[in-house]
C-alpha cells in the first residue's frame, strides 16, 4: 500500500494543510481538494505533477500566480520564474523532515486516516511547538 502526501506550506516551509491520496491517484486530485483551502498569497510553487490548464486557471481566478514548470509532453511550453522555482526546495526539506519520524517514513499505519493523523502530529511537533 502506498500513498501520496499533498501539502500547502507557507513561505518558510511549514505545512499549513495536508491531504493524503492513494499512490496511484493523479496529483490533480490532491490539487482539486486543496484548492479551496489556499491562503491569500501572490505565488504558488508546485512541481510538474500539478501542471494542468484548469489548475492554472483556478489559481488565476483567485489572483495567484503559478510557478509550475510544464510537463515534458506538453505541446505548448509554459513560462515560469526559474529563480523563484528554486525556492521549492523548502517544500522538499519539509517532506524530508516529516520522514525523519520513523512512523511516517515506514508507514506503520494501514488506515489512511490514522496515517494522516500521525503526519499531522509530526508536523505539529516539528514546526509549531
Amino acid at each position: 500500500m502506498n500513498t501520496k502526501l499533498h501539502a500547502i506550506c507557507d513561505s518558510q516551509g511549514r505545512p499549513l494543510n495536508l491531504f493524503v491520496t492513494a499512490g496511484q491517484v493523479s496529483d490533480y486530485i490532491g490539487a482539486r481538494v486543496l484548492l479551496g483551502s489556499l491562503p491569500d498569497v501572490d505565488w504558488l510553487l508546485g512541481d510538474r505533477g500539478y501542471d494542468a490548464d484548469w489548475f492554472r486557471e483556478a489559481l488565476k481566478d483567485k489572483g495567484i500566480r503559478a510557478c509550475i514548470p510544464g510537463r515534458k509532453q506538453r505541446k505548448r511550453t509554459v513560462k515560469y520564474d526559474k529563480r523563484r522555482y528554486k525556492r521549492r526546495n523548502r517544500i522538499e526539506i519539509m517532506f524530508g523532515r516529516l520522514k525523519d519520524w520513523r512512523r511516517v517514513a515506514t508507514r506503520y499505519d494501514r488506515c489512511p486516516k490514522v496515517f494522516l493523523s500521525a503526519i499531522a502530529l509530526a508536523a505539529t511537533v516539528i514546526y509549531w511547538l
